[in-house]
């Protein structure tokens, strides 16, 4: 999520879960290609497995963002045909892709000749007035007979015209059961879905008929959420016992990153909603908002927001 899945979200988010895949922001190719490659594409060994999302749409540029992106050590590099902002669709990438599947197929292809890593494609179940039955096997079919490895479906359609990003998260419908029926209908195609699923146990009833399940921004607003991935999903112990616990394991890289000149801010902005659901949830809150964001901020304001949390497990959660 742009703005958001940085290098700083996902180490927390590596706290949490051994086992999810994590994925970056979305990178453009001229980015990637004309721009601060370190700043923009490097991370930690500690991240792995972690994805790249690139977006663009020509063959020959996503064909190079893709070595570069491979030679950093990305486990899978992600094109993305989901995001249907303004600025994407003045690139011509992006949703507005759905309309081109075989463009698409084209990008996969040139990708899959360049890296040995896995290739996917995260995509909506259309467009506008598409239908969604048509237009989803038309990407399906294409990105397939390019090889591709895998698609992470949003199953909802993105309307470019008359609705905002923002508005194209909540308003059409979702349509989980498209994503269903493209699986039964290309059962050798790893599939995952995206959309909507907020709890590891929506997330175990999808992959009754799936083989993967993304959350984004559910996991993004209560990280503790993931908690749940390694336990409930791979039959293992989480990595640590509590978000309490979480802190204090992500606390010496909140300690690194603070001595070589960020502001505690860019950490904490991620943790915001750790304790939601918990006495205290809100003072927390209130003290990273304000003190954490002052330029002296460290892990003493970190801990002493914690420290306004009620340990005791809360009878129900907060969504």
């Amino acid at each position: 999520m742009m703005d958001w899945t940085d290098r700083h979200c996902r180490g927390f988010h590596r706290v949490l879960s051994a086992r999810a895949r994590l994925y970056t922001e979305m990178v453009t190719t001229g980015a990637v290609l004309h721009g601060p490659r370190e700043r923009l594409l490097g991370f930690a060994p500690a991240e792995h497995p972690v994805a790249v999302q690139l977006g663009g749409s020509d063959p020959a540029d996503l064909a190079e963002a893709a070595r570069i992106a491979e030679g950093f050590g990305y486990d899978e590099v992600n094109l993305n045909v989901g995001c249907p902002s303004d600025r994407v669709q003045d690139g011509r990438f992006g949703a507005c892709l759905m309309r081109e599947p075989g463009l698409v197929g084209a990008c996969v292809a040139a990708m899959k000749a360049a890296i040995r890593v896995p290739v996917t494609v995260k995509c909506r179940i259309g467009v506008d007035d598409q239908d969604p039955e048509a237009a989803l096997d038309a990407l399906a079919d294409a990105a397939a007979q390019a090889g591709v490895d895998g698609l992470v479906v949003h199953a909802r359609k993105a309307w470019l015209q008359g609705l905002s990003p923002k508005e194209n998260r909540d308003v059409p419908p979702l349509d989980h059961d498209r994503v269903v029926r493209l699986k039964r209908a290309r059962p050798g195609m790893p599939i995952a879905v995206n959309g909507g699923i907020v709890s590891i146990a929506q997330a175990k009833a999808q992959l009754a008929g799936l083989d993967g399940v993304m959350m984004g921004r559910a996991a993004y607003a209560d990280p503790s959420v993931l908690l749940g991935v390694d336990p409930e999903l791979f039959g293992e112990p989480p990595p640590v016992a509590d978000a309490f616990a979480a802190v204090e394991a992500y606390a010496p890289v909140i300690a690194e990153a603070l001595a070589g000149g960020e502001r505690l801010h860019a950490m904490t902005r991620h943790m915001l909603g750790l304790f939601n659901g918990r006495p205290g949830a809100r003072a927390y809150r209130r003290h990273l908002s304000t003190l954490g964001t002052r330029n002296d901020a460290d892990l003493a304001t970190l801990r002493a927001a914690v420290a306004m949390v009620s340990r005791e497990e809360p009878e129900t959660r907060a969504a």
